[in-house]
């Protein structure tokens, strides 16, 4: 099966929404995403501790 031309595969097209955001949203955006991650895995993880007692 051959490729179509044009075409992007899936790591392409994650790879190019990343840049695009990166370039609309900036630095600032990343580190406020991540911090937000992190704070839910927190929460999760503490959860998790208090349903295993």
């Amino acid at each position: 099966m051959a490729e179509e031309k044009g075409k992007m595969t899936v790591s392409e097209a994650g790879r190019k929404g990343g840049k695009t955001t990166a370039k609309k949203y900036g630095r600032e955006f990343y580190e406020e995403i991540g911090h937000k991650g992190g704070q839910k895995v927190k929460e999760l993880i503490e959860r998790g501790k208090q349903a295993s007692r």
